[in-house]
């Protein structure tokens, strides 16, 4: 698989947050979100190729009962199938990240979606392909269909991007509030904290839940967390 980076650290988001995790991050997206906080994994991909075997073997001597297969867009790596198998057969809890453009065969304990916004619209010539790809809803139907342990999981700005996330989870059919989290727009802790009592007004009128970025609390944010 193309990879970015591995790591144990403390889940972030949703709703294992706190959780400590083996994170196989993978290198490559189809998206261009303009505030992503990894570009080195879309924008300008790096990494190298790891056979899933190693991958597999450096998340069992980590010790973490919890894997978490991230991007980028892992749904892009061939190898995803074969890697989740594996990891939950090695007796693990998989968690898979993705923004639902891609519907692909792996196996999952639970499937953290997170559909895009318009408030993720990158500038410039990225902007229509980027646009097209996340107002295509099948591929994101179809996983919802197939792993009823979800979380859909929005960035959100301020209040001006509820009626668009409403407007998402009436078309994927999404009616369970409980699954689904709103996270404060933030590439650094001070930036997420200034969005955060709005972020959290918003769940408490929906009935949503409000996932913290707690690597970005204890970490600072940047790569290996």
């Amino acid at each position: 698989m193309f990879i970015a980076e591995t790591f144990l650290s403390l889940q972030g988001e949703g709703m294992l947050a706190g959780v400590p995790s083996f994170f196989i991050r993978s290198s490559g997206c189809n998206l261009r979100c303009r505030w992503c906080d990894t570009p080195y994994t879309s924008w300008l991909p790096e990494g190298g190729r790891r056979p899933v075997a190693e991958l597999v073997a450096e998340a069992v001597a980590s010790r973490a009962r919890y894997a978490v297969v991230t991007g980028g867009e892992p749904l892009l790596q061939r190898e995803l199938g074969q890697l989740t198998g594996a990891l939950r057969s090695a007796g693990l809890h998989v968690t898979v990240e993705t923004a639902g453009t891609l519907d692909p065969e792996f196996d999952c304990d639970l499937l953290s979606l997170s559909p895009k916004t318009s408030n993720s619209d990158p500038p410039g010539r990225d902007r229509e392909r980027h646009r097209r790809l996340r107002a295509e809803l099948g591929p994101a139907r179809r996983l919802l269909a197939r792993f009823p342990e979800h979380q859909l999981k929005f960035v959100v700005e301020d209040a001006d991007d509820l009626p668009e996330v409403l407007t998402l989870l009436e078309a994927l059919g999404a009616a369970e509030p409980s699954r689904v989290l709103l996270m404060a727009q933030g590439r650094s802790a001070a930036e997420v904290a200034a969005r955060a009592p709005a972020v959290a007004a918003l769940c408490l009128e929906h009935g949503f839940r409000y996932t913290p970025r707690l690597h970005m609390d204890l970490f600072g944010g940047g790569r290996g967390v």
